[in-house]
This record gives C-alpha cells, structure tokens and sequence, in this order.
C-alpha cells in the first residue's frame, strides 16, 4: 500500500506540475473559479454554477471538450450558496441554498426558492412550491419515477435568527456579545441544531412534496455522494453540526415506495493520522463497482473534543483540507493515494473512463477553476489535466 501511495503522489503531482504532460490539456479549465455551487449531468453535457460564480452557469459538453465550458443563460433566482441540485428527464433542478434574499438585506437567509434549467430551451423558471424544510447542504438524488430526493438540510428558522444576530452585532464594538452569540450558538449537541431528518420527496409533474420516513442516522449536510443505479444511493460522511464532521457511510435503498437505510463500512484513519475525523464536501463517484472518495475538508481534533462532550468542537483548530484518496471495494475502504494538493466543495461527475473532479476550494479557502480526470485501475492512481 505503501509503495502504491507513493507511485500515485508522484504521478499526480508530476501530471499536476505539467512535467509529463506537454500535450495540451484534454480537460478545460473552468472560466472562473467555483465553490459551494451546484452541478448536474443532462446526457453529454455537464453543468456547473452558482456558489462563487453568482448567477452564472457553464456546460461542458463531453463530446466537444475543445469546445470548452460555455456560458448558459444567468440563473433568475438571488445568488445562493450550498443549494440541493439535481437533473431529471432533461432539466435541471436547483432548490433553497443560502444567501441574501435582495442585495441590500441585512443578513443572508436559507432560501426556500426552487428553480428549474431547461437545457434544450436555454432558460431558467421559478417553481410555484417553497421548500418545506432548509435544504441548504442538503444531498438531492433522482429517482427512476421522476421523483426528487432530498436528505439532509440546515434548520431555516434557527439558522436564519443566528446569520441575523450576527449580521446586526459589531464584533469590534461589543465583542462580548458577539463572543457570547457564537459560543451560545456553536456550543451545543448536534440535535440542538434541528437539521432536517426526513427523506424528502418532490414529485415535478405534480408540484407536490412527499417524505419517505425518517433518516435513521442522525442528520449531515455537505455529504459526497453516488448514485449506484437502481434506486440506491450512497451518502458519504458530511457534517452533523457546524465544524463537526462524521465517518459514516450511509445506503439509501428504494422499493416497493419505501426507502431503506443501511449502514455501510466506514472509512479507515488517513495514514498519517490516528482518528478519521470524516469528510464534508468531498468529491466522489465510481469506475466499475468501485467507489472512490477524494479530498473534503475536517478540524484535526474536532472528534476527540465532541466525544468529550466539548461541543464548540472546532472553536481553535485548523480546518484541513483533504487530499486522501479512498476506494470502497468489495466491502472494504482502502487510501490508494492523493490529490494534488487538499481540495473540497467542488463538483465530481462519474465518467465512463474515470471520475472528473471540477472547481471547490483550496487549502487557502480560494475558489478554483481546476477540471481534472481521476482513474484508478485498481492498483495505480493517476489524474488527467
């Protein structure tokens, strides 16, 4: 495992640096750098926007790389961060988010605003319905009936008075109530923060939401996540709190209209590390029936703390971005090597040669235009620019 770690660090950080690749780039580099957006696959083209981008969109179509991402028509909503994005029969579904509702708001809110992206027709629409809960961070999933799936979300009343109070507090001015906010608002369990615990259901055609039973498990944004095919979808680690991450790997199953949870192996500690602490907005997808697992981010310490029952379990510690690579292979995680360098909160897309890995944030919390393929063939992991 060892020698394969090294092989593959050294390939990606070759490929990364330009050294062995003087061809010019298969892979276009995005126009602008994008972070905390939304992304979506429609048949050959893929899409990416929203987050750092604002109201903007770009597609890539798969078939004409030289081509190169191009602009779409401008999203119609307010600019949002973090929102539930998902395509179905053609068209592409954006719900909630976070953001400021106007641009002269006093504070950003969790919207509760639901659009779709006609790709053929190039133009955006307003749905008539609000979401029923705050999806931002939440994982949105299509299922083969046309329903939309959602689990996951932050609490919109109870985030929205926090991001208020905040906003209207001067931290220089009277730094002891605006200490006391924070520690008031980050110094607690997990299920103080009341994140949604239901699967959700959205049914297009009719305009009408559903659920489909409570999570089991207790409640995560910024989960990765893979579609494995008939009507079962992987949850990978994610948040359960703010700054507090976890290593449970989650199986979504449907049948019958009902959805089954189970969990599954959970990944191992990174090699130079004793806990895995878990990853939120980490890359995925799958080559085969192997799943991979790429970078993400985490507070080094943050476990430890919590399990000790302090709950500002990352008030202090460094955020860490990820570039552990892990594959999920009958049955069992392994780390088969690294990133380039740790990145998160990007978008992945399973390809039929690979896992294409677009945009997220550096270690410097900078928003990158990065496009790059990750292959694994099951011994020698390698990254296409």
């Amino acid at each position: 495992m060892t020698t394969t770690r090294l092989l593959a660090s050294a390939l990606a950080l070759s490929l990364f640096l330009g050294g062995t690749h003087a061809m010019a780039q298969d892979w276009p580099d995005l126009p602008t750098g994008i972070k905390n957006g939304i992304s979506a696959r429609i048949g050959k083209t893929i899409l990416v926007g929203l987050g750092t981008a604002g109201q903007s969109i770009y597609a890539l179509d798969l078939d004409d790389l030289a081509a190169g991402w191009r602009e779409r028509a401008d999203f119609v909503g307010a600019p949002t961060n973090g929102a539930a994005s998902v395509a179905s029969e053609g068209k592409l579904y954006v719900f909630g988010g976070n953001g400021k509702a106007t641009p002269d708001a006093v504070s950003p809110v969790i919207h509760d605003t639901a659009y779709v992206y006609d790709l053929a027709a190039d133009s955006w629409s307003q749905l008539d319905t609000k979401t029923p809960v705050g999806l931002s961070g939440a994982r949105a999933m299509a299922s083969s009936d046309g329903r939309l799936l959602f689990a996951g979300g932050y609490n919109k009343p109870l985030f929205d008075q926090y991001l208020l109070d905040v906003s209207t507090t001067d931290a220089k001015a009277e730094p002891d109530k605006y200490a006391a906010l924070v520690q008031g608002y980050m110094n607690q369990p997990p299920e103080f923060y009341q994140w949604n615990d239901l699967l959700l259901s959205y049914d297009p055609a009719n305009n009408t939401w559903a659920d489909l039973g409570e999570n089991p498990f207790p409640p995560n944004c910024d989960a990765a996540y893979v579609d494995l095919g008939s009507d079962r979808f992987l949850l990978l680690n994610g948040e359960i709190k703010p700054g507090l991450r976890t290593d449970v790997v989650k199986t979504i199953s449907l049948a019958g209209g009902t959805a089954h949870w189970s969990e599954g192996p959970r990944l191992p500690a990174p090699a130079n590390a004793g806990t895995q602490e878990g990853v939120a907005g980490a890359y995925a997808g799958r080559i085969g029936d192997t799943v991979l697992l790429a970078g993400g981010a985490n507070f080094p310490g943050a476990r430890e703390r919590s399990e000790a029952g302090a709950w500002f379990a990352h008030e202090g510690l460094t955020k860490t971005w990820r570039n552990e690579v892990y594959a999920l292979s009958g049955g069992q995680w392994a780390e088969i090597g690294v990133l380039p360098e740790g990145m998160g909160y990007g978008a992945s897309f399973t390809l039929e040669d690979g896992v294409l890995l677009v945009g997220g944030e550096d270690g410097t919390g900078a928003a990158r235009p990065d496009v790059r393929l990750m292959q694994w063939d099951g011994a020698t992991l390698s990254f296409a620019d």
